[in-house]
């Protein structure tokens, strides 16, 4: 059919896979995205504010999804960032990976001014972010430095 023929990688890996009895699928391989704390955090934090929406009440379920929206924008945009070829690409992905961050913290606030979640909860959370954004905005800069040397 058509496709990637001249893509070495493709057929090599299916017949490995015959060979060696589908051992290959059973080794887990981290994305290379993995590797960066500004993503782990972002993953960790996302479990967490998934939690406290989950036991949201019903009538706040519009709350609860875009706090679930945004948490899970951070990590998505910035593994989507890290993966891009183009270094106004990976800027992109990640501008708005500090916006949907950003996002969180006011829809962290209005739990806890709602009284959903504890005010110790809620800065501790606000704060995590906070220093997710630093990183961000590190990483952005690395970028930045990158792009610019010739």
């Amino acid at each position: 059919g058509i496709g990637y023929r001249g893509y070495r990688g493709d057929r090599g890996d299916r017949g490995d896979r015959k060979r060696r009895g589908g051992e290959m699928a059973q080794k887990y391989r981290k994305a290379p995205f993995e590797e960066l704390w500004i993503w782990r955090e972002a993953h960790q934090l996302m479990l967490i504010v998934h939690e406290i929406a989950n036991n949201l009440l019903y009538k706040e379920r519009r709350l609860a999804d875009q706090m679930k929206r945004a948490s899970s924008s951070v990590p998505d945009n910035i593994a989507e960032g890290y993966g891009s070829f183009y270094y106004n690409d990976k800027l992109k992905c990640f501008y708005t990976a500090r916006k949907e961050a950003r996002e969180t913290q006011n829809h962290l606030h209005s739990a806890g001014a709602k009284q959903f979640i504890g005010k110790e909860k809620e800065v501790e959370l606000v704060s995590r972010y906070e220093g997710l954004i630093i990183g961000i905005n590190n990483y952005n800069k690395y970028i930045i430095k990158k792009r610019n040397v010739k």
